[in-house]
């Protein structure tokens, strides 16, 4: 009888959450695309379950042409209303709009530092913080990190990007390795 593989607590249960854990979670990110779609998603979560993003996820990368900042940062006020229509993402106008307001904000970033890559990682001097947490229980909802981020992000115009939003999105892109130390992912990422 071979011993089950450790993950992180939230992980268990569903597939494509597992899934998204084993594969995604906490890998370094350095694409800013991939790095907007995250703080997009992140945004979206507000309220929700992560669950319920992961499962929206592809009609999101349809609805906000991959997640491309230039080409979000182009919508109008049609685009706004045509994807309030569109059932299998979170119709939330404040949402849809921050998606918008943020891809410009993203693209002032990139066009100041070279990349909105480059700048997000700034925030954790341009490598992973690997943290060493025993529990779930253990991890911080935000961190002097996700504050700084937030705070940044916010005085240039950005929304929904609270502390806690940064954090899950820091999480998420690798920024910090949040794996608890007894999970499989955790010397791997």
């Amino acid at each position: 009888m071979g011993m089950a593989i450790q993950r992180c607590s939230w992980a268990e249960g569903d597939p494509l959450v597992l899934e998204y854990h084993d594969r995604e979670w906490g890998v370094p990110v350095h694409d800013d695309g991939r790095l907007f779609e995250f703080l997009v998603l992140e945004g979206a979560q507000a309220g929700l379950s992560w669950m319920t993003i992961l499962r929206k996820r592809d009609a999101y990368r349809t609805a906000f042409k991959d997640f491309d900042p230039a080409a979000v940062a182009r919508f109008r006020a049609a685009t706004v209303e045509r994807l309030l229509t569109v059932t299998a993402i979170v119709r939330n106008r404040r949402k849809i709009e921050s998606a918008i307001r943020n891809a410009r904000v993203v693209q002032a970033i990139a066009k100041e530092q070279g990349s909105f890559d480059r700048y997000v990682w700034s925030f954790v001097g341009g490598l992973p913080k690997r943290n060493a947490w025993k529990s779930m229980g253990d991890i911080p909802a935000e961190t002097t990190e996700s504050r700084a981020l937030s705070q940044d992000l916010i005085a240039r115009g950005a929304n929904f990007v609270g502390p806690t939003i940064c954090y899950a999105f820091m999480q998420g892109t690798g920024l910090v390795n949040d794996h608890v130390v007894s999970c499989f992912r955790y010397r791997q990422v």
